[in-house]
């Protein structure tokens, strides 16, 4: 039974370390940007033509 009661104090304790990372990422601009990737792959620079001209 003491087993359990260790084992949800590490799951809360890990809980709140991921917790804090989320927060700490947000403070720090980690998800400002939310537009570039949504349209990231619209600006590739290959494309299909170009590599049947090489061969």
């Amino acid at each position: 039974m003491t087993i359990i009661y260790f084992l949800i104090g590490c799951s809360i304790v890990m809980a709140l370390i991921f917790l804090g990372a989320f927060f700490w990422s947000l403070k720090n601009g980690q998800h400002d940007d939310m537009h570039t990737p949504a349209i990231r792959m619209l600006f590739d620079d290959d494309s299909p033509e170009d590599e049947e001209d090489e061969a």
